[in-house]
């Protein structure tokens, strides 16, 4: 019996040390802009708040997410006034999602697009699930 309770006791000791040691997990911020309108001035804004967070919080430590529904879904398109900036967002880990709807609306085909871009169904509904997950507008 004292032999049984020894290894409990064992057992026990290591995890609370292991517990005790262990680094916690940092946790990243999460954030999702809209761009909702095709001027070339407001994505300008947009690129820049998701570079500023960057520098602040370390690349490492945020996650940003820009998607561009209405008539932003212009702005992604490869010969728009911002395509470069929005290359280098991508290279830099802000990912940039197309509203597949918008894109329909708008007869744009994904050959026509960015090449960096990510696509969804619904861009208003991926910003309504990244809510519901924690991210922040």
């Amino acid at each position: 019996m004292a032999k049984k309770l020894s290894s409990v006791l064992f057992v026990f000791i290591c995890a609370a040390m292991g517990a005790c040691t262990s680094v916690p997990e940092v946790v990243k911020e999460r954030l999702v802009i809209q761009v909702s309108d095709d001027n070339p001035r407001t994505w300008g804004q947009a690129i820049n708040v998701a570079d500023n967070l960057q520098k602040g919080y370390g690349a490492a430590n945020i996650q940003i997410e820009l998607v561009a529904f209405g008539m932003g879904i212009n702005m992604l398109k490869a010969e728009a006034l911002v395509a470069s900036r929005l290359r280098d967002a991508d290279a830099a880990g802000v990912k940039v999602y197309a509203c597949e709807n918008s894109m329909e609306r708008f007869k744009l085909k994904r050959a026509d697009m960015v090449e960096t871009v990510t696509y969804v169904e619904a861009g208003i509904q991926h910003i309504i699930a990244r809510s519901k997950e924690g991210w922040r507008p």
